[in-house]
């Protein structure tokens, strides 16, 4: 099973000054295991978007090796990469735009 990775350079420290309005994306890798047809399902549940969209997604990971699924704060990110994690895809979890 795949863990999500979470860059250590990204992770935001409040303490010091650290944007609170930061947007965090949660990006899929491609994979010669999973089938489209699991992809798009784990995408639906995990993030609660349409088919279509899951399509769209998984089609984009497919063509460009990776795909950005889910924006949203650090912890909700973290965990619709957990879900998608489950079924084998690599996961990565990160700031949006760089600060």
């Amino acid at each position: 099973m795949a863990n999500p990775v979470l860059d250590p350079n990204q992770i935001e420290d409040l303490s010091q000054g650290g944007s609170t309005s930061a947007r965090w994306m949660t990006i899929i890798f491609n994979n010669d295991t999973n089938d489209v047809d699991e992809v798009v399902e784990v995408l639906m549940r995990a993030t609660g978007c349409d088919a279509e969209e899951a399509a769209i997604e998984t089609w984009e990971a497919h063509t460009y090796g990776k795909a950005p699924v889910h924006f949203a704060s650090r912890g909700e990110c973290e965990n619709v990469a957990r879900v998608i994690s489950q079924i084998g895809v690599q996961t990565e979890v990160t700031l949006e735009w760089p600060e």
